[in-house]
């Protein structure tokens, strides 16, 4: 099982930037799977989840409709499209892998975290 996120980088305030996180050997491809970020010095923090289907998506109360988290099933790939990025969202963003296929009610629930993915948002 390995959940591998990508796609980070140095972006500036307001730019666009879309994480991937690949299933390798699909093991999450029928459960939700979710995003959390941790920035220096602060806990985890819940980003946006998608359930099996991806009918179901939660977010995080500060993504205030800057993100998009979508899933591909047929790729065993998920992502995250964030925009209008701010200083704020500079973090370690990590995708992980639920056991159910719904949404779970405490986010942090996860099965198996993957790696991270450094986002930085600086001017």
């Amino acid at each position: 099982v390995q959940l591998q996120a990508s796609g980070g980088g140095l972006v500036k305030p307001g730019d666009s930037l879309t994480l991937s996180c690949v299933d390798s050997g699909g093991a999450f491809s029928g459960y939700a799977v979710g995003w959390f970020r941790q920035s220096q010095g602060k806990e985890r923090e819940f980003v946006a989840a998608i359930s099996r289907g991806g009918g179901s998506r939660d977010y995080g109360d500060f993504v205030k409709g800057r993100f998009i988290i979508s899933r591909d099933n047929a790729k065993n790939t998920y992502y995250l499209q964030m925009n209008a990025l701010e200083p704020e969202d500079t973090a370690v963003y990590y995708c992980a892998g639920y056991r159910t296929a719904l949404i779970p009610s405490r986010k942090s629930d996860a099965y198996y975290w993957g790696r991270g993915t450094q986002v930085t948002v600086s001017s």
